[in-house]
């Protein structure tokens, strides 16, 4: 295993905070034997299906080249590999703090960066398209996007195929920039996904993060945030839709560690078919040196058929008082039946008046992303969804 220079000065600068105890996120470490096996009697592994992870979370060859990163990207935009002792490995700030995003550190064969210069405005989307080949042998992947200084630009990044793939991801958000990254799940059905993504977000910077989760057996996705200076916001929108089977499971985590920050998280996700689970745990720590922050995280789900389960877990640490606001949310419910009936007694149909409701309550979201091919396709990927229930 490499440790860039990087990477060091990022674990001394976080070290120089004081600690905070808390089982929802443990200290990290780059060294994989740090981590232990987990049991799934760990808060973290609780709702995981490890027996579903291909020994991803304990020693299973991650040697894979069964999956690429491809993308054209505009003049000035450079976008390179990574290599294990690249300089920008760990420029986030980013230790893994649990076995599998150690191991993926350690053992990534495929990676790239892509940098977009400061002041750069670039109007289209810098699309990435990560394909898996097969799922034989898992792979390991790392990925950095730093956005230059007083930078405007969107990143999608999509998943595609079949794969079993561990992989981390470090987003850097320089001074002043505007960034958004959507991160789209679109595997095949076999596929086994833990993804590991972090952003440090710089002084009065934009930070939106959309993470879009339909396809695959097992996705789990950890997404955490901080600050390198006052002023900073960060928005973590999110969808999913578990089909008969199929776990989803996304972890968040933002961390106020300076004052005048703001953050705010919204994820939204549907289930139907025998066995289909969801999880969501959300986790803001508003630290000592955090006033005047505003925060508020909020999870929906909505549930289409029976045998399914959706858990949500929202959380809140707070030491200070001195702050704007700070709340959480969460429920998980059936169709409205109220929403139902009205659309009934009007003349629709009751699998015509489900699509709407769906639709509606999906669509909100949506329209946030704010890349119109991306609101398309997956206005068009609900439907298709829909169509196996309807």
């Amino acid at each position: 295993m490499t440790v860039t220079e990087t990477a060091r000065e990022s674990v001394a600068a976080a070290l120089e905070q004081e600690k905070v105890l808390s089982h929802l996120h443990p200290e990290g470490s780059f060294l994989v034997e740090d981590h232990p096996v987990p049991t799934g009697r760990e808060e973290i592994w609780r709702f995981t299906p490890l027996k579903r992870l291909r020994g991803l979370h304990q020693d299973a060859d991650l040697s894979g080249l069964l999956v690429a990163a491809e993308a054209d990207v505009p003049a000035g935009v450079v976008l390179e590999r990574l290599g294990a002792d690249s300089p920008l490995k760990g420029s986030s700030g980013y230790v893994p703090t649990d076995r599998i995003s150690a191991r993926a550190w350690a053992a990534a064969t495929v990676g790239y960066g892509l940098t977009i210069p400061a002041e750069a405005d670039l109007a289209d989307p810098i699309v990435v398209t990560v394909t898996g080949t097969g799922t034989e042998v898992a792979s390991a992947t790392h990925a950095v996007i730093t956005a230059g200084p007083h930078s405007r630009a969107t990143v999608v990044v999509k998943y595609v195929g079949s794969a079993t793939l561990a992989d981390n991801v470090e987003i850097v958000v320089g001074d002043g920039a505007q960034l958004t990254v959507v991160s789209i799940d679109d595997w095949a059905d076999d596929a086994v996904h833990i993804g590991h993504r972090h952003a440090r977000v710089g002084r009065d910077a934009t930070f939106r993060h959309i993470d879009v989760s339909f396809g695959g057996d097992v996705v789990r996705h950890d997404s955490t945030a901080d600050y390198s200076g006052p002023g900073g916001s960060v928005e973590m929108l999110g969808l999913y839709f578990a089909d008969e089977g199929q776990f989803i499971e996304h972890r968040l985590f933002v961390d106020h560690n300076q004052p005048k920050t703001k953050s705010h998280v919204v994820y939204k996700g549907a289930l139907q078919g025998e066995g289909a689970h969801t999880v969501w745990i959300g986790n803001v720590l508003i630290r000592k040196v955090a006033e005047g922050i505003e925060t508020y995280e909020e999870n929906r789900n909505l549930v289409l058929t029976d045998g399914c389960r959706a858990d949500s877990v929202p959380n809140l640490e707070i030491e200070t008082g001195e702050i704007e606001g700070a709340g959480h949310a969460s429920a998980t419910g059936r169709f409205d039946d109220q929403q139902l009936f009205y659309l009934r007694s009007r003349g629709i149909e009751e699998s015509e008046a489900r699509r709407l409701v769906v639709h509606g309550f999906f669509n909100d979201l949506i329209r946030k992303i704010g890349v119109p091919e991306i609101e398309k396709q997956l206005l068009e990927t609900v439907e298709a969804e829909l169509e196996k229930t309807v």
